[in-house]
């Protein structure tokens, strides 16, 4: 079921991509919102109390209706878990962003492809060398493709096994929402309890999916140089500083001063086209994996 369920969502989501202002998104938005104002009250207790009900929640929630609708008849359970997967996962929810560079920069325009990167990120890209600014491009869509995607399924497939439905995806997607919204503080003042508890809960959280993507991508592109760069960052590494340098590896290139440069080359337009390819051959994997595994399951 999880298979099929992930495979229907994925072609909805190319045909159907979701608007940023779709009713779903917009409901998780006011409702991470108003479980920080309610229960922060300054006491790191009162931040992880309500980073539990912004995610938790929710996510029980989710596999409460589907084992409700699985009860009435199995196709509800799945069409659950396809309209779960279609809410939380998806390539089009920042892909347009990589695109509109990837089109900029192939027609010459790296003024406005750099204007596009400061809309998606707020990132300064004025007085960065062209091998910074394609460096940024490549870092960002990395850790997009993998919040969006790869983290999701990981999620889903582990908590899907153990019989909890969507509610895997669903707590992932909003650990990593509320990780990126609870970040208000003001310079010079304490930071608020709910922004830590969210930031420490989404490091253990993603500690996994972040290392079984960077497994993927070594996998499907050049494995060596993948796992030597990995081993360089060493186990206390930070996840997304892990997965870009197993990004690095498998593309074969030079993304720091402390990668392994040897042999290795400088980010250049045309390895925009190589990360798209890196993305899908992972999903292709994925895919085949699960596949195997339904296969296996019924023999």
């Amino acid at each position: 079921m999880s298979f099929f369920a992930i495979l229907l969502a994925l072609l909805l989501e190319q045909a159907r991509p979701l608007s940023r202002d779709n009713p779903a998104h917009s409901v998780f938005r006011s409702w991470s919102r108003w479980a920080r104002h309610a229960l922060d009250a300054g006491q790191m207790s009162h931040g992880w109390l309500a980073w539990g009900l912004a995610v938790t929640v929710p996510a029980l929630l989710s596999a409460l209706i589907f084992w409700l609708l699985s009860a009435i008849h199995l196709l509800l359970g799945f069409v659950w878990l396809v309209l779960a997967l279609y809410l939380t996962l998806g390539f089009r929810q920042f892909s347009h962003h990589f695109t509109a560079i990837r089109v900029a920069l192939e027609s010459g325009d790296e003024a406005g492809a750099r204007a596009a990167l400061s809309r998606w990120k707020n990132a300064d890209t004025t007085t960065t060398s062209r091998e910074v600014f394609l460096r940024q491009v490549i870092d960002y869509s990395v850790i997009s493709a993998h919040r969006h995607v790869f983290g999701v399924l990981a999620c889903f497939v582990v908590f899907a096994a153990l019989g909890l439905g969507p509610a895997g995806a669903v707590a992932y997607r909003l650990a990593e929402h509320v990780s990126r919204r609870w970040t208000d503080g003001v310079p010079g003042l304490p930071e608020h309890a709910s922004n830590k508890a969210a930031r420490a809960a989404w490091r253990w959280i993603d500690y996994a999916p972040v290392r079984v993507t960077a497994l993927f991508f070594a996998v499907v592109g050049h494995f060596e140089e993948a796992i030597a760069n990995w081993r360089q960052e060493g186990p206390s590494a930070d996840n997304d500083q892990l997965l870009l340098a197993a990004t690095a590896g498998a593309m074969n290139l030079r993304f720091s001063q402390n990668s392994l440069s040897g042999g290795q080359d400088a980010p250049q337009l045309a390895h925009l086209a190589g990360v798209v390819g890196l993305v899908w051959r992972s999903v292709v994997f994925w895919l085949v994996l699960l596949a195997l595994a339904m296969i296996v399951r019924f023999i």
